[in-house]
């Protein structure tokens, strides 16, 4: 058995940088990771760089038009695109630990004892023990029990989806959460005729109604068909292409597709880790169970990232890892989960939504006194510059105190001004202070003087 100081189980955004810290103090570093295509984790692998390099890809596509066959073209041209890009960061992420004295091992893990792990590689079994555990590990796709599903070639994850060569005329989308939606919009844009099936009667229910009802109707305005409380039956294969047998609005349905992506959601990947022999405990949904400093049941044992079961974003995993290294750094009064500020995020749809905070419902069932900011992102002199008046901005005040509490923003570059509220809120600056800021001009931030004006 080889013994560690530290092992890492998942190559991750917080378990590599943890990594790459602990090795800088001389401590002996393993990080096991069960594929070698994902060096980096679900990020740069399989998730946002990916994704986001097709959806570039995809709006270009849509502005230069043509017939299909064209589409077709720069979509093939798009995922060998995707393909180098991330082979180039998945190479670099492998050698900055390599290099840096980190042991990588390639295989799957699994506890057989309180901080020791079994490794079946390629090359048979590592037993492995560490006195500090960190647990990485991510989540995967959660595979709906449809008939049909299994071994059909026509079904895909978000994963998978990216790995087609070929445009597909017509896709349909289980799900419409964000990633869903996220697809359904770049292939809408690369040509796909894109079929939406939501099982909730209510389209995307975490969002205000003004804000679901306007991302709707700019979708539907795109092309792209959504259909709520819809249920599917069964993914079947007929006469090269699949055919999946749903209810909507109470009708039976047979909507043929050349590919399903499945997007109902995600679990955290905890299956194989056999936690229960370590002492770990997991959640109902999985998870594994921490503290707010990120401490699982067992005794020097950590978790990191989606495998916790909150936020499923790469910069949370990020934060994740400063809480950690903040206890065994120990300079200073340790960060916890308590301590985290406005988690924000963003969907790259087109226009893309981006949100922090509270929304309108959420701030006055806390019982806010509340102030409702709200302008039309055609109003904004840069969206008219890029062509993409669509969508509108709004905000929440505290009616008492001023403070900002939450905003929703739907359009252009919204991912970029997301940030600057963010960092307001953080700081517990005043709304005038971004009212009355001075931004660079044409900018979509500059849109923040005239938000915060409607403010009264």
């Amino acid at each position: 058995m080889t013994k560690y100081d530290a092992l890492i189980i998942g190559f991750g955004k917080g378990g590599k940088t943890l990594a790459g810290a602990l090795a800088g103090q001389g401590k002996k570093v393993a990080v096991v990771e069960k594929s070698d295509k994902m060096f980096g984790g679900t990020c740069i692998n399989v998730g946002c760089i990916p994704t986001k390099s097709l959806v570039r890809s995809a709006r270009l596509s849509r502005l230069a038009g043509g017939v299909f066959a064209e589409k077709a073209t720069r979509y093939r041209a798009a995922i060998e695109e995707k393909r180098r890009l991330t082979t180039m960061l998945r190479g670099k992420n492998y050698d900055k630990l390599n290099l840096g004295g980190v042991t990588v091992i390639v295989g799957e893990a699994s506890f057989t004892g309180p901080k020791q792990v079994s490794v079946k590689t390629k090359d048979g079994v590592q037993e492995l023990s560490a006195d500090q555990v960190f647990i990485n590990t991510g989540a995967e796709t959660v595979i709906p029990p449809i008939s049909g599903v299994q071994g059909n070639p026509f079904v895909c994850t978000s994963e998978s989806i990216m790995e087609l060569e070929e445009l597909p005329r017509r896709l349909v989308v289980v799900g419409g959460g964000y990633i869903g939606l996220e697809f359904a919009s770049m292939y809408a844009n690369f040509g796909s005729q894109v079929t939406v099936l939501e099982g909730l009667d209510v389209f995307v229910p975490r969002e205000d109604r003004d804000v679901a009802d306007e991302i709707k109707k700019v979708l539907e305005g795109s092309g792209i068909a959504i259909h709520l409380g819809a249920k599917v039956e069964s993914i079947e294969q007929e006469n090269g292409h699949a055919v999946v047998a749903c209810v909507i609005d109470g009708r039976p349905e047979r909507v043929e597709a050349d590919a399903v992506l499945l997007a109902i959601g995600r679990k955290p990947n905890t299956a194989a880790l056999n936690c229960a022999a370590a002492g770990i405990e997991l959640t109902p949904r999985g998870a594994v169970k921490t503290d707010e400093y990120l401490r699982a049941s067992a005794p020097d044992v950590w978790a990191m990232g989606d495998v916790v079961g909150g936020l499923q974003f790469t910069y949370v995993s990020l934060d994740d890892y400063r809480i950690v290294w903040s206890q065994l750094n120990g300079r200073g009064t340790p960060r916890t989960l308590a301590t985290r500020k406005n988690v924000p995020y963003s969907v790259f749809i087109e226009p893309p939504f981006s949100r922090v905070g509270l929304g309108e419902k959420e701030a006055a069932e806390a019982g806010f006194e509340i102030k409702i900011a709200k302008i039309p992102a055609a109003a904004v002199p840069k969206a008219q510059v890029l062509k993409e008046p669509r969508g509108f901005l709004k905000a929440i005040v505290d009616a008492k105190t001023g403070k900002i509490l939450g905003a929703s923003i739907f359009c252009e570059e919204s991912y970029e001004v997301i940030n600057t509220i963010k960092l307001a809120m953080d700081l517990g600056a005043d709304y005038q202070v971004l009212r009355d800021m001075v931004y660079t001009h044409p900018t979509m931030s500059e849109a923040l003087n005239d938000l915060f004006a409607v403010v009264k």
